[in-house]
């Protein structure tokens, strides 16, 4: 709970001072290279392996109804809604959430942001909201490239492995796939970023205890990270897509 209250607080915070100039261009890019430049591998890595095997445990399941057309569209939809935002979400947690909490942390313990206080320099503005806002906006351009090597992987498994009809496999997914589907996906990572990046700014910030401690904030942003982003894609999907 107390946790949690810090959480508040710090977005409250976060809200104040967002608008407030001066406004650091140059810590916002350099955010979005370390948030989403960096990550853009292992984002993509995971997603054409989420989409092949998808395809492949998709094909197993149809075959033995003989609905081995509907694959193409369970791969899309399931990419596109689920699998693309929550797994390129808990991939930037592991790589750049971690990385936040842990450079937070060494500034706290080691006093630099308590000489930023002494110097009128209000580190919520200067090194959180760059942070924050590159999350936000950076997660989303994940998400579709992550969305697009994720199908792309599905096809290339079901058309050139598993044989099934390429032409039947395009049509279907092209007739059951909405934009609907892609934009609440982008709505979700969106969210997703916003969770990630203020649960790893609050355990940095509030880490005590020399080395330990900035280790002990830093798992406890992965872990807290990982199960809130799981927790508002249930809230997030039953908005969306509850009927």
């Amino acid at each position: 709970m107390e946790a949690a209250g810090e959480m508040g607080m710090l977005l409250l915070n976060l809200v104040r001072w967002l608008p407030r100039r001066p406004w650091r261009l140059r810590n916002l890019l350099r955010q979005m290279e370390v948030v989403g430049v960096n990550s853009t591998f292992v984002v993509l890595l995971t997603g054409l392996f989420t989409g092949m095997v998808l395809a492949l445990q998709s094909y197993n399941g149809f075959a033995r109804f003989g609905a081995e057309s509907l694959v193409g569209t369970v791969v899309a939809l399931s990419v596109l809604r689920e699998l693309g935002p929550v797994l390129a979400g808990l991939m930037v947690t592991a790589r750049a959430g971690s990385l936040m909490a842990a450079e937070l942390g060494t500034m706290r313990v080691t006093e630099q942001i308590d000489a930023m206080y002494t110097m009128a320099v209000n580190p919520i503005h200067y090194l959180l909201v760059p942070r924050v806002v590159a999350t936000i906006l950076t997660l989303p351009m994940l998400v579709v490239l992550s969305d697009f090597i994720g199908i792309l992987g599905g096809y290339l498994v079901a058309v050139k492995l598993l044989g099934i009809n390429s032409t039947l496999y395009i049509n279907k997914t092209i007739q059951f796939v909405a934009f609907s589907d892609m934009a609440n996906g982008l709505i979700k990572s969106a969210v997703f970023g916003l969770v990630l990046s203020v649960v790893s700014c609050s355990f940095g910030m509030r880490a005590r205890g020399g080395a330990a401690g900035v280790g002990r904030a830093t798992t406890q942003a992965v872990v807290y990270s990982s199960v809130l982003i799981l927790v508002a894609d249930y809230i997030l999907t039953s908005l969306l897509f509850g009927r």
